[in-house]
């Protein structure tokens, strides 16, 4: 089967890019260059895949449907040194995947991600931002936008802070629906993530400050003092440096991750090979 007569399957969110003039945009927003490892999540129909193949010369690409695996690799081949791996994304360690690669130095990972799996893949990629230099990524627009809100709006929550804790995250342009076949219902737009250096980033305890933003966020309406009290008490909150009668939705990341490591040096983190939840 070509990749001209794939069907889109509407279960795995498949939306192809199909407009020149956004993949240009796009691969100008990467600005690839010789000897990095470059990794595209979900290639689809290649749209964004051979025309950056043509200009890096390799390109590693992962992708779920197995239909579409073959006919990359037949069309690869003509551009370039494509390898193609047929996996669940969520599958995929990231800090394991350049091991033993001819080519040196963190991952540059890219993709217009499945529109139905995109927050699970963004959570994903977060655990292994250690081994990740940058991220290109083309989602709906309003989940950029969660992505990128300050503290203070409705649409600042959970995916906000836990991204904001560990990258910068940049907004680059929209991205209408005209440009995608099919068109989805909804406008897209492409988002640069730069992981921080573990230094900067400063969170001791990791599943802590995955448990506090968790629970601060899911009554967003409440207080942290009654959003919080199955992980903490006021008096945890107010050493932290926050009120608690103030909302999740006001807390800055720096708040979230005071509270974290506050409560990881009160009660530390056991092992996750203990069995014991942290």
């Amino acid at each position: 089967m070509s990749l001209d007569a794939h069907r889109h399957k509407k279960q795995l969110g498949q939306h192809f890019l199909s407009s020149p003039g956004v993949v240009e945009k796009i691969l100008r927003a990467i600005d690839p260059k010789p000897g990095e490892f470059i990794v595209e999540i979900g290639p689809g129909a290649g749209a964004l895949t051979f025309p950056l193949l043509r200009a890096h010369g390799a390109l590693t690409v992962i992708e779920f449907d197995r239909d579409l695996v073959e006919p990359l690799a037949i069309e690869g081949a003509k551009h370039g040194r494509l390898t193609v791996l047929h996996r669940d994304v969520l599958q995929v360690d990231f800090a394991r995947l350049g091991q033993g690669h001819d080519i040196e130095g963190p991952l540059r990972l890219v993709g217009n991600l499945p529109y139905n799996i995109s927050t699970p893949i963004l959570f994903h990629v977060l655990a292994h931002a250690g081994a990740v230099r940058d991220m290109h990524f083309m989602l709906q627009k309003e989940v950029v936008e969660r992505m990128a809100a300050a503290p203070g709006g409705k649409v600042y929550g959970r995916l906000s802070v836990m991204l904001q804790a560990v990258c910068r995250v940049v907004p680059l342009f929209d991205v209408p629906p005209g440009a995608f076949t099919p068109p989805p219902k909804v406008d897209s737009a492409v988002v640069r993530l730069l992981p921080k250096p573990a230094a900067e980033i400063g969170v001791l305890a990791p599943a802590r400050f995955e448990q506090v933003v968790a629970a601060a966020f899911q009554q967003r309406r409440k207080t942290l003092r009654n959003a919080l009290s199955a992980v903490c008490g006021e008096e945890a909150i107010r050493a932290a440096g926050i009120d608690p009668g103030t909302r999740a939705e006001q807390v800055p990341v720096q708040g979230f991750i005071a509270l974290a490591n506050h409560l990881a040096a009160a009660t530390p983190e056991r092992r996750a090979d203990d069995g014991a939840s942290p």
